[in-house]
């Protein structure tokens, strides 16, 4: 099936295919010549779903999934995946007062804050991606998805295993993937959370990043990060982040304290998520 999702220009699609192929775990996704493509899964349906840039304002998406009733939901899970609908001229006007993004917006005046296509996938990347390096957090991703991922008969290659899921990965010995005991039962216990509270990751939800802290092993950055990319929260803002540290440094010659960037921060609010996600990208460029 063949869809076609509009957006407001303008869109850096380089700069979302980038952050995506970066963090592609293998077996769940894979970014080819343009297209990104990844395995999905929806209560009783599996399936796949490829992405591309189109002609106009418009990303193209090839999908297959033998159920036409769940379309609807992956509509609009890839709209939010895809922040096809933020309004960034309203963001722009906002940010740009500061003198600081006032530049970094001017030069990439289509960025996106990259969403997630489930909250229980994206929540498991963050706590995997503590205190370690994206590279070694994809591999850890890569060995979950192999050891309790489902199964998937896919027509695009490399796309075998579907995320695992909540109820198998609450009684799973995660740590034995090579991680700390303590992060394997933090894992654990959010796929239990799920399972107690099914809207746990559920966008635009009031009190979300509250339910969050109260998680095991679950902290600010944690929460500020999956408040950002799956509760869709443009307010959400990990402070004390190495990156956004750096990109201050890089931009400014001074590293800040994590508290001196929050409090820089107030005047980003209530986009001080969007002002994240142009520090993160100029930071990838003067690298």
């Amino acid at each position: 099936m063949r869809l076609t999702l509009a957006y407001q220009p303008p869109y850096d699609w380089n700069a979302m295919l980038g952050f995506l192929a970066a963090r592609a775990v293998v077996g769940m996704e894979t970014v080819v010549d343009g297209v990104y493509s990844r395995s999905i899964g929806l209560p009783g349906v599996q399936g796949t779903v490829s992405v591309w840039a189109g002609v106009g304002d418009a990303l193209e998406v090839e999908l297959d999934c033998p159920d036409p009733a769940v379309v609807p939901e992956i509509i609009q899970r890839l709209r939010r995946m895809f922040d096809l609908d933020t309004d960034l001229a309203l963001m722009h006007r906002h940010l740009a007062n500061d003198p600081l993004l006032a530049p970094l917006i001017a030069e990439r005046p289509g960025l996106r804050v990259p969403g997630a296509w489930d909250g229980l996938e994206l929540a498991f990347r963050a706590v995997l991606g503590q205190q370690i390096t994206v590279v070694a957090a994809i591999r850890l991703a890569g060995k979950l998805l192999a050891q309790y991922g489902a199964p998937l008969r896919s027509r695009v290659p490399g796309l075998t295993h579907v995320f695992p899921e909540a109820g198998v990965l609450a009684t799973a010995d995660l740590a034995a993937l090579g991680m700390p005991k303590s992060r394997g039962r933090t894992l654990s216990g959010l796929a239990q959370a799920l399972l107690d509270d099914p809207l746990l990751f559920e966008p635009g939800r009031a009190g979300g990043v509250a339910r969050l802290l109260a998680l095991h092993g679950i902290g600010e950055w944690t929460a500020q990060y999956i408040a950002l990319r799956q509760l869709r929260d443009m307010d959400g803002f990990p402070h004390g982040d190495v990156g956004l540290l750096r990109s201050l440094e890089v931009l400014e010659g001074v590293r800040p304290a994590a508290r001196e960037l929050a409090d820089r921060a107030e005047a980003w609010r209530p986009f001080r998520g969007y002002a994240a996600q142009v520090l993160w990208t100029s930071l990838s460029r003067a690298d």
